[in-house]
């Protein structure tokens, strides 16, 4: 039996930190977004659970969500995860993009069609939360406000497709040092949530590239002058819209068209970046 899911990866359209919450994770706003761009997760029978990747730097074992999503399925389902787990990685590594995330997503849901559990996408969601915060988010995708430490989602009507351009400085950022640094930060300029979530249920994706906001940007991009620097090009070559997503380093540029996405990223193939073309995606359907 083979199983196979697709992990798809998310950006932050906007991303604010409300204050530090009684169990020391923070309080969240964020506005998130599904991509086109994927890794594939697919599932078939073994002797004993096994996940294996296609990347040489990319460890397979109980470090990786995906192993430790199998392990939680299991234990929920009080069923052994005879199954091998293999990932072909699309998603940048370490970038802000919730790769790790939405593998575990995906082998959520892919347990539970192997098993036929047919558990429910917000019993998926739940289960997904004591993995990560951007795990319940990957469950179902699409466009949601995600609130209390990001475990709190609030489906918003899919956006029109949106052409997307990502870049990636190969650099390293640990998200919990990104917060613990957020933490140090004073006059900090916050992104109004709200009002982009408005915009998203109006349908007004001309009013985006003004609310765009995310409050660790600064804070990354003092450290990595590449962030900025790759935010310049972008908009100084037709993007509507350049911003870090999450934690970083990656930066996503909304562009008008494909062409534009794709003339963007031709700009930016002389710097020493891993870089995509890509596109919006709705909420899964099942």
């Amino acid at each position: 039996m083979k199983i196979v899911e697709k992990g798809q990866a998310k950006i932050n359209l906007g991303l604010d930190i409300l204050g530090m919450r009684p169990d020391r994770y923070h309080e969240v706003a964020m506005l998130m977004q599904s991509l086109a761009l994927a890794d594939t997760v697919a599932l078939t029978d073994a002797p004993e659970l096994v996940v294996t990747t296609d990347r040489d730097d990319l460890e397979g074992g109980p470090s990786n969500l995906a192993y430790q999503a199998a392990e939680l399925m299991g234990r929920f389902a009080r069923r052994t995860p005879r199954v091998h787990i293999h990932i072909e990685k699309k998603i940048f590594l370490a970038a802000g993009l919730a790769g790790g995330s939405t593998d575990a997503a995906a082998v959520l849901r892919g347990l539970n069609r192997y098993w036929e559990l047919d558990l429910p996408a917000d019993r998926l969601e739940r289960l997904g939360a004591q993995l990560g915060s951007d795990v319940p988010f990957c469950v179902r995708g699409g466009t949601s406000l995600a609130t209390g430490r990001g475990e709190i989602l609030t489906p918003l009507p899919d956006l029109p497709v949106q052409y997307i351009v990502l870049a990636k400085p190969r650099v390293a950022v640990s998200t919990p040092w990104a917060y613990r640094e957020y933490d140090k930060q004073k006059n900090v300029v916050h992104p109004d949530i709200a009002a982009l979530a408005d915009a998203v249920r109006q349908g007004r994706v001309d009013k985006l590239p003004r609310l765009l906001g995310n409050v660790l940007e600064p804070v990354t991009a003092a450290a990595h002058a590449e962030i900025g620097e790759i935010k310049q090009v972008m908009r100084g070559h037709g993007a509507l819209a350049a911003m870090m997503s999450g934690s970083g380093p990656t930066v996503f540029g909304i562009a008008p068209t494909r062409e534009a996405a794709a003339a963007i990223a031709d700009r930016l193939a002389a710097r020493d970046l891993e870089i995509a073309v890509t596109e919006t995606t709705g909420r899964m359907k099942r």
